[in-house]
């Protein structure tokens, strides 16, 4: 009788002790952060800074897990995932989501940014936070504002330095509708591609020159597949990190600060990365052998673009939030 009952509380000590361990292992909801860009990519970094912030914040209560290369579906497979809750968290260029909510496009009119510190004061302020919130409407809660840099352009027919240069250039865009006009103002053939495809299409000359920041210029590989890098500076591209919408508002409002939270302190040391890899970036693709041209004719770039100003407004509004950017050009 005695061995029983030993065995019997034995059993039921080890019981308890799984029941504590399976507790606590169900009190961490780890939250899947989905993610276009490279392993090596910045993005990635800041997804895990993420992490690391809000396991601090709640005590463990939350957690992030990080999904890098497309692994979870490119840009749109990835937002239409993280409005139906598949995906809890997706980071994506900010015209990835024009699709819902086209006044985001506003952030890709060339030259609609001075420098990176008036980007940052419209993005981190009342318009960047007003277009943001728009994205309820679609099951999506914005969490902040993160950096992809100023586009460039790279190819592999020759030297851009004017407008005249772009003439007859297939250029991969991802699809925004400024960026789209831009190019076709400039005399070149946009192509919209996910970048999980455009290594390919570069190295077999499906397209001749692709145009983003040199940060994905970079982690993506893609110098190896071009030959001219022209310093255009011709837009800001902003990252957009949204959340589920009813995942995030079934939190308590504690978790719910946190995760804001977070996100921006986050986004903050992901924009330091962004920006402290630009001079070293342009310095190993020159050792790699791309030639790039520093004396980029921008006064006529940005002459040539104009129009797309009123194109933007006239298809989706915004008059009063570019009047606002504009306000911002020159504080401090």
């Amino acid at each position: 009788m005695k061995l029983k009952s030993g065995l019997v509380a034995a059993l039921m000590g080890a019981g308890l002790l799984l029941g504590v361990a399976v507790s606590a292992q169900a009190q961490t909801q780890v939250l899947k952060f989905a993610s276009e860009a490279a392993r090596s990519d910045p993005q990635t970094a800041g997804g895990e800074k993420m992490a690391e912030l809000l396991k601090a914040k709640t005590n463990g209560a939350l957690d992030v897990k990080v999904f890098s290369d497309s692994s979870l579906g490119n840009a749109q497979a990835a937002i239409s995932s993280a409005r139906s809750g598949t995906i809890d968290i997706v980071i994506s260029g900010s015209s990835n989501y024009t699709g819902i909510v086209p006044l985001l496009g506003v952030f890709d009119i060339p030259f609609i940014f001075k420098d990176t510190a008036h980007a940052y004061r419209i993005l981190d302020g009342k318009v960047g936070q007003e277009i943001m919130d728009k994205l309820g409407e679609f099951g999506l809660k914005g969490l902040a504002y993160w950096d992809t840099g100023w586009r460039e352009l790279t190819n592999s027919r020759g030297p851009v330095r004017t407008p005249a240069d772009v003439k007859g250039l297939k250029v991969r865009t991802n699809g925004s509708p400024a960026h789209n006009e831009t190019w076709k103002l400039l005399g070149a053939n946009p192509v919209p591609m996910p970048i999980g495809e455009l290594y390919t299409a570069l190295e077999m000359k499906t397209v001749d020159a692709q145009e983003q920041s040199l940060g994905l210029l970079y982690s993506g590989k893609f110098y190896e597949v071009q030959k001219h890098l022209s310093l255009t500076n011709h837009a800001y591209s902003a990252l957009l990190v949204a959340m589920n919408k009813a995942k995030f508002d079934a939190l308590s409002p504690a978790h719910q600060k946190a995760v804001i939270e977070a996100a921006r302190e986050a986004g903050a040391y992901q924009r330091k990365l962004n920006n402290d890899n630009v001079a070293k970036i342009i310095a190993d693709v020159k050792k790699a052998g791309l030639q790039v041209v520093e004396n980029v004719d921008s006064a006529q770039f940005f002459e040539t673009a104009k129009p797309v100003r009123a194109m933007f407004t006239s298809k989706y509004g915004g008059e009063n939030y570019i009047k606002a950017i504009d306000a911002e050009r020159d504080a401090k």
